[in-house]
C-alpha cells in the first residue's frame, strides 16, 4: 500500500457520503484512509465533558468520538481491504483539512455540513482550501452517473496541465473515458498578432474556432500515448464555460477543473466559475492546483 486519501467528516449525511466516495477512492489507489474530525471546541473554551446531570455518554469529546467512530465503521462497510486510520484533531476545520493534505494525495469533503464544517460550500472554506490545499480536493455532491466518463475542463494554461494529468490517471482507476471539453468565446480566446500589419484583423473569419481546437490537442498531447487504453472525446463549446461544465456533468461520473485558468476558467477558484461548479454540478468536483500555484 501507498498513499494516502483524508477524509474530513462532521457528523452530517454529506460527510458520511464524502467518507463512502473517500473509501472508494483510497481502494482504487490501494492507498490508506484517513478519517478526520476538526475539534473546534477546545478553543472556544467551554467545557467537553459530559455533564454532572447528563449521560456518561454525553459531552462534547464523545460526541467528536461517535463521530468519527461511524464514519470508519461507513468507510469500513464500503471497503473493507482499506486501511482506515482516524484523528480528532483540535483546530478549525480548513486549518486541519489543509494541514491533511499536506501528507494526503488526495482530500474528500462533502459539499454540505454541521459542526465544524458548518457552511462549507456556502463561505469561504471550500474555496480557500481549493486555492491552497496541497493536494488535489475532491468535493461530494450529487451521485454520479454510472458507467459515465471522466469530465475534464480545458482551459489550455500550464497551470492547468496537473488537471490533465489528474484526469487521466482519475480515468485509467476507475476504468473509464475522458470527455475534454472546452468553452471559448471571441472575448477569452488569445488572439495572435496579424501576418499583415494592414490587416484590421489578426484573424481571418472562422480561424479562431481553429485555434481553440489546436489549444486542446496540445493541451492533451502526451497523455494519449501514456494511457492508450483510454477513450478521449473532446467537445468544442462556443459559450459560456459554467453553463457548459454543468450541464455535461449530468452523465459524468467525475468533473475535473484546474484551480486557475486563462479566459473562461480566469481565477477559477476565486470567480464565479468554481462557485456555479461547486455549487451546481451534478457530480463530485476534483480541483487540482497547477504545480506553479503551490507549495
Amino acid at each position: 500500500m501507498s498513499g494516502l486519501v483524508a477524509v474530513g467528516v462532521d457528523g452530517s449525511a454529506s460527510s458520511l457520503a464524502a467518507v463512502e466516495t473517500a473509501a472508494r477512492e483510497a481502494r482504487r489507489r490501494g492507498a490508506g484512509l484517513r478519517v478526520v474530525h476538526a475539534f473546534l471546541w477546545p478553543a472556544m473554551h467551554v467545557p467537553l465533558g459530559p455533564s454532572a446531570l447528563g449521560p456518561p455518554e454525553g459531552g462534547l469529546r464523545n460526541t467528536a468520538r461517535r463521530v468519527v467512530a461511524e464514519a470508519v465503521e461507513r468507510a469500513r462497510s464500503v471497503s473493507p481491504e482499506v486501511d482506515v486510520t482516524h484523528a480528532v484533531v483540535t483546530g478549525e476545520p480548513l486549518t486541519v483539512l489543509e494541514a491533511e493534505s499536506r501528507a494526503a494525495e488526495l482530500v474528500v469533503v462533502g459539499s454540505r455540513g454541521m459542526g465544524g464544517f458548518v457552511g462549507l460550500m456556502l463561505g469561504s472554506t471550500a474555496v480557500h482550501l481549493a486555492a491552497h490545499g496541497r493536494c488535489p480536493v475532491l468535493v461530494v455532491r450529487e451521485q454520479p452517473a454510472a458507467g459515465g466518463p471522466v469530465l475534464l475542463g480545458v482551459d489550455g494554461s500550464p497551470a492547468g496541465e496537473n488537471a490533465v494529468d489528474f484526469a487521466f490517471a482519475e480515468a485509467a482507476l476507475r476504468d473509464t473515458g475522458i470527455l475534454a471539453l472546452h468553452a471559448w468565446t471571441p472575448w477569452n480566446t488569445p488572439v495572435p498578432p496579424p501576418q499583415d500589419p494592414a490587416l484590421p484583423y489578426a484573424c481571418r473569419p472562422g480561424e479562431l474556432a481553429g485555434i481553440e481546437e489546436r489549444l486542446v490537442a496540445e493541451a492533451l498531447a502526451g497523455r494519449r500515448e501514456r494511457y492508450p487504453g483510454i477513450t478521449v472525446q473532446t467537445k468544442m463549446v462556443r459559450g459560456g464555460t459554467r453553463e457548459a461544465l454543468i450541464e455535461e456533468s449530468r452523465t459524468a461520473q467525475l468533473l475535473v477543473v484546474g484551480a486557475r485558468g486563462r479566459g473562461g476558467f480566469t481565477g477559477l477558484v476565486l470567480g464565479s466559475v468554481s462557485q456555479a461548479v461547486l455549487h451546481h454540478a451534478h457530480c463530485p468536483v476534483a480541483v487540482v492546483r497547477g504545480s506553479s500555484g503551490g507549495g
